[in-house]
């Protein structure tokens, strides 16, 4: 309830109100193209041997797989910032642009040097794939986002488009109505909610859109407030203040790391961690065993025919 009794509602609200439904399904498919073409960049280093018979020798040729989790390794941090400035939408777009040009350019590559750098570009790109993962869940209601993330991961087995693919349905794509909301732009994240009632066949709850931030500024008392300037000033200190949504890359890191976020912050990271690690380790790994096979099967061929 709003300070003059109206009754108010956040994005949240509106998302648990309006439930899962056929838009929570469009928004899936389209964030799954984004991940299958994310997987089939990282296949790519199924054509090392091919690469090695060309141009390199084995050792060098395993930086072909290397640079691209060094792009990663780089653009995971700052399409994140990027999407918090300019917005979810804006970031995959810019993503899927840097991930396919670079690609294209992968394939055109006139030696090894200069796939290393588009490789590396690529990864760059690749980094981004979060964004398109935090676009989908602000749409999902709060207490389905864990289902629903395992559901994205099941999307990328059976969606089969490249990141061409999310470029061409991008115009049909909503930016994030808690992005907007916490931008101060709830005019557009109204009209995203209403959309989405219109789609799924539900209602939006009655009452106005606020912002969680709105919510909290509000809970705060007036007295509380006076009562920190004033031991602020008598310490000889200034209140701190609370995190500006627009602060740069550095200042996002170091309150991911405050002491109120700091284990939430390391928990994610470790799960994260153990995650990637899991699954381009059997990707990658699938490669050299493909490699060892055709190897025992040459040497055998070659032994066969020493002997007749």
């Amino acid at each position: 309830m709003g300070e003059d009794g109206t009754s108010t509602f956040t994005v949240d609200d509106a998302l648990l109100h309006m439930g899962f439904g056929k838009f929570q399904i469009l928004v899936l498919a389209y964030a799954g193209m984004g991940w299958v073409s994310e997987a089939m960049e990282m296949m790519f280093s199924f054509i090392g041997p091919a690469v090695q018979a060309l141009w390199v020798s084995l050792p060098i040729k395993g930086l072909i797989t290397s640079v691209v989790f060094v792009g990663m390794l780089v653009g995971a941090y700052s399409w994140g910032v990027v999407s918090d400035k300019y917005g979810r939408r804006k970031g995959f777009l810019i993503t899927a642009v840097v991930t396919s040009g670079a690609g294209f350019l992968s394939a055109l590559s006139p030696n090894y040097i200069s796939l290393i750098i588009f490789r590396c570009l690529v990864g760059l790109g690749l980094g981004g794939g979060p964004v398109l993962c935090s676009w989908f869940l602000e749409f999902i209601p709060a207490p389905s986002r864990g289902t629903w993330m395992i559901g994205l991961e099941m999307a990328t087995c059976s969606v089969r488009y490249p990141f061409v693919g999310s470029l061409v349905f991008y115009v049909f794509s909503p930016e994030s109505p808690r992005y907007l909301c916490l931008e101060g732009r709830k005019d557009e994240a109204l009209v995203v909610l209403e959309k989405i009632a219109r789609t799924n066949g539900a209602k939006l709850p009655s009452g106005i859109l606020v912002s969680e931030n709105e919510i909290e500024l509000a809970g705060k008392s007036a007295t509380a407030e006076d009562t920190q300037l004033l031991q602020a000033e008598e310490n000889g200190y200034e209140a701190p203040m609370q995190m500006n949504p627009k602060a740069g890359g550095i200042s996002s890191l170091l309150h991911l790391l405050s002491p109120e976020l700091v284990r939430s912050t390391t928990l994610l990271w470790m799960v994260f961690f153990g995650n990637a690690f899991s699954y381009y380790g059997l990707v990658l790994l699938t490669t050299e065993l493909h490699d060892g096979r055709k190897l025992v099967v040459q040497k055998h061929y070659n032994q066969k025919n020493s002997t007749a």
